[in-house]
This record gives C-alpha cells, structure tokens and sequence, in this order.
C-alpha cells in the first residue's frame, strides 16, 4: 500500500499529465482519502520538525508536534472534501460531465504537492506562492486530461483563480507574520512590567493594540 501511495505522489509530482490521463474514475473513496492522509502526515511531521529550530510560515506558532501529527490530517481529510466540492462545481460550470468523485480524485491525488510546499514554506511567503501555482497547474491538467475541457479555458479560469488565492494568502501571511512579531514583543514586556510605572503599563499596552489592531485590518 504505501509503495504504490509513494508512487502515485511521484507520479503527480514528475508526470502529472500521465498521471491524470490514466487516473481511474472508479472504486470509492478508500484510496483517494488514504493518500491525502498519508500526504498530510508526512506534510505535519516535516512542519513540526522545521518548528523546533523556529522555521516555517510563522515561526514556532507552526509548531505541531505530537498532536498537530494527528489535527493537521483531519484537517486535510475535511478540507480535501471540501475543495472537491468546490471544484465540482467550477467543472460543472466549465462543462464537465464527471461525477463528484472524480473531481475528488483530481483534488486528492493533488495533494502529493503538500510535503515540498511545507519544505517551500520554510522560506517566508514562497509556500504560499509556490502551493497556488502548483496546484492550480495540476487543477488546469485535470480539466483537459480527465474532464476533457478546453485547455485555454482551463488556464483563463485557473489563472484567474490562483491571482486570487495569492493575494488573499500572501496577505494573510503578511497579517500573521506582524501579528506574531507584536505578540513575542509583549510577552517580552511582560517580565518587565513589575518595574514599569502604570503611566510607562498603559503605554505598552496600547502600542500592543495598535499593533493588533494593524494586524487585524490588513488581514
């Protein structure tokens, strides 16, 4: 089993058109699910393991250890759902005759990606691009190879897509980033508020909420 997983991320990975030209349409959901599982855990370990030297997209708050190995599959496994659900309907509109559960192959088998992009992330907002391109390179071969849609379509729509989803994460990383830089600066003031006047507290506190509150709005 976990040879032919590893095979199949490889093929994804290598040669995503052969892949999803020959993809099977049929047998379940067993498969897809156990692959996006297996995806998600090798993706959790590596995130974990780059935590403890303060690496990652936010530093130690991507820390996942023990109990981020068993969330961040669920999460995966709710969400991959989800997004199958959603390209089901963007392929529906776009003309596909397939059913639910090939779009949710399509979708689970993409996530053969997550490990590099977990790797990718490492470097500050280069996960972010590197994980929208990626994927929606490999949404755009599976409109033409397994939905059978036309190719400058799929690239209009995809391309559209990804613009967006880029801007909406890169910001929201940016917002992250700043919010975790303000929140290490007052649990550094904390030490130091015995010695503070309350004139000198209130005036900690309110840069902290400012810094908050800028946060907030550019997420």
């Amino acid at each position: 089993m976990l040879n032919s997983i590893l095979e199949d991320a490889r093929k994804v990975i290598t040669n995503p058109v052969h892949f999803y030209r020959d993809i099977t349409k049929s047998g379940g959901f067993g498969d897809p699910i156990i692959f996006v599982l297996v995806m998600a855990g090798v993706s959790a370990i590596l995130l974990g393991f780059f935590s403890l030297f303060g690496l990652g997209r936010i530093g130690g708050a991507m820390a996942v250890g023990i109990g981020g190995i068993i969330l961040l599959p669920i999460m995966f496994f709710i969400f991959s759902f989800i997004g199958a659900g959603i390209m089901f309907v963007i392929w529906k509109f776009m003309g596909s005759q397939e059913s639910f559960e090939v779009s949710y192959r399509c979708v689970a088998y993409a996530s053969a990606i997550y490990p590099i992009t977990a790797l990718a992330g490492i470097i500050p907002y280069l996960g972010s691009i590197v994980g929208v391109v990626w994927w929606m390179y490999l949404m755009i071969i599976a409109s033409t190879a397994v939905h059978q849609l036309a190719q400058k379509t799929a690239y209009m729509v995809f391309g559209i897509l990804g613009v967006f989803l880029i801007t909406t994460n890169l910001s929201s990383e940016m917002a992250a980033r700043h919010l975790a830089s303000n929140l290490e600066k007052f649990d550094g003031n904390l030490e130091k508020f015995e010695d503070m006047s309350p004139e000198e507290a209130g005036e900690a506190v309110g840069k902290f909420l400012k810094g908050l509150e800028k946060a907030t709005k550019e997420q």
